[in-house]
């Protein structure tokens, strides 16, 4: 009798790591459909520049707010950053790197083109290299790339680093 109750005892216990375990790999299942928040890509165009930073990315199943991360577009290159980027991205093949999220839903990302004629460029370096762009103090990439790009605009007083204007 109480070999019985130690075995119905067991196969409850059995039954219940059983299903604690379906329920997890079904959560990680589903879970792995979401979007992921960094390190992700995405291919599409820009189908919109909104500011300098600011653009509507569209994709085979929709399309995102996109904001360019790490950068300061100062007021006198307003104008000439915003010509640069539809000159750089607009209606051409690019792809996003996903870096985070705004509290207003954006996607923070890095922004690649991916054209053919005009090959793989990183818009936000594109930005800082031509001088129409300021790293964020608190922001790089990984190696630095960014305080590199602006350095090297800043020693050849390109754009907001040129005082002779």
């Amino acid at each position: 009798m109480a070999n019985q109750s130690t075995q119905k005892r067991l196969a409850f216990s059995f039954a219940g790591i059983t299903s604690g375990i379906c329920a997890i790999g079904l959560l990680l299942f589903f879970t792995s459909f979401t979007i992921r928040t960094d390190g992700d890509s995405i291919y599409g165009k820009i189908t919109e520049v909104k500011s300098p930073t600011q653009m509507q990315f569209s994709y085979d199943s929709g399309s995102y707010n996109i904001r360019l991360v790490g950068l300061i577009i100062p007021d006198k290159s307003r104008v000439a950053s915003t010509k640069f980027v539809k000159e750089l991205v607009l209606q051409t093949n690019c792809r996003i790197r996903l870096e985070g999220r705004t509290k207003d839903n954006e996607l923070l990302v890095r922004l690649y083109t991916d054209d053919p004629d005009k090959g793989i460029k990183e818009v936000a370096i594109e930005l800082l290299r031509a001088g129409l762009a300021q790293r964020d103090k608190n922001f790089d990439f990984k190696y630095g790339e960014m305080e590199s790009a602006q350095l090297e605009a800043r020693r050849a007083k390109l754009g907001i680093w040129n005082t002779q204007k």
